[in-house]
């Protein structure tokens, strides 16, 4: 499984962007395809995850109710949109892939896409 994230860029706090993840492999069925974060001097964190299968959503509460994920079953995309940002949403943002339901620890995830940059500026 190969895994591309882009979309990442430099917004004012307040603002959105959405964020892509492009997958190789043709059927995620049972996977779960998550996004992670880190910060300059901090551990990665996870972010937001969706079930392949049925699209049920995960989120941090850092970031519940500002993000949403979704996915394009047709496109074999993952997205992830976030309005609201703050200056602490700033990190590199990597979109990751396990086999089962989803788990919010970066080390259950085999899969990882190189990571795309975002910065919110106050």
């Amino acid at each position: 499984v190969q895994l591309q994230a882009s979309g990442g860029g430099l917004v004012q706090a307040g603002g959105s962007l959405r964020l892509s993840c492009a997958a190789s492999r043709r059927t995620f069925g049972s996977y779960t395809v998550g996004w992670f974060r880190q910060a300059p001097g901090k551990e990665r964190e996870f972010v937001a995850a969706i079930w392949w299968s049925n699209g049920t959503p995960y989120y941090a509460d850092s970031v519940k109710g500002r993000f949403t994920v979704s996915r394009d079953i047709a496109k074999n995309m993952v997205y992830l949109q976030m309005n609201s940002l703050k200056p602490e949403d700033t990190a590199v943002y990597y979109c990751a892939a396990r086999m089962g339901t989803y788990s919010t620890s970066q080390y259950n995830y085999g899969y990882w896409g190189q990571g795309t940059q975002v910065t919110v500026s106050s």
